[in-house]
């Protein structure tokens, strides 16, 4: 039988990061872009207030 990967990859260093998603309009053409960042969960808020 096949070990489950799930349990393993719940393990470790993963849960202390969030992946962030910010959107950005571009000042030349006016259209918007996303920006992905992976940020610890202690700087989610401070990220956006930039």
């Amino acid at each position: 039988m096949a070990k489950k990967v799930v349990a393993s990859l719940q393990k470790g260093a993963g849960k202390g990061y969030a992946k962030v998603v910010k959107m950005v309009k571009s000042e030349k053409t006016g259209a918007y872009t996303f920006q992905e960042e992976i940020v610890p969960n202690e700087n989610v808020k401070d990220h956006f207030k930039k």
